[in-house]
């Protein structure tokens, strides 16, 4: 995907059609969850279908965690030797429990990324998304 960049500006903010094309062209990111105040961060895999992301999990902090505050933030980014991009996704996330909500995460063919049983199904629903894209370069000098 190619970016424009207004009067060779190193960073671009991207529309929220740019944004989802980036999250839907990757597979990987990392879920924020906090409980008490506490932040904790995980590594996921995830799919996405109708502007929603979807992931996998099995019983133990991420699943615990989710259950007490559903408020999550979701981040995946892309970093090329020229280039890179970040995605922030603010949401709402629960764990999916009626048979009509699975049978779509399941035909989404999300795959763990290691051989370990992850039976529970996350949905996160997105309040908002943000992206922006960064062109590499050198230190600028200081105008006197």
């Amino acid at each position: 995907m190619m970016f424009e960049h207004a009067d060779n500006s190193p960073i671009l903010k991207l529309s929220e059609d740019e944004t989802w094309k980036l999250i839907e062209g990757t597979k990987h990111g990392r879920l924020v969850v906090t409980v008490a105040g506490e932040p904790d961060i995980f590594p996921v895999n995830y799919a996405v279908n109708d502007r929603k992301l979807y992931l996998r999990t099995a019983p133990g902090n991420k699943l615990a965690e989710l259950t007490i505050n559903s408020k999550v933030l979701f981040e995946t980014d892309g970093i090329l030797s020229e280039e890179a991009w970040s995605v922030v996704v603010r949401g709402t996330a629960r764990i999916l429990e009626q048979s009509a909500d699975i049978a779509v995460a399941e035909s989404l063919n999300l795959k763990p990324w290691v051989p370990t049983l992850k039976d529970f199904y996350v949905e996160i629903e997105p309040t908002s998304v943000s992206g922006r894209h960064f062109q590499f370069g050198e230190h600028p000098e200081r105008e006197i």
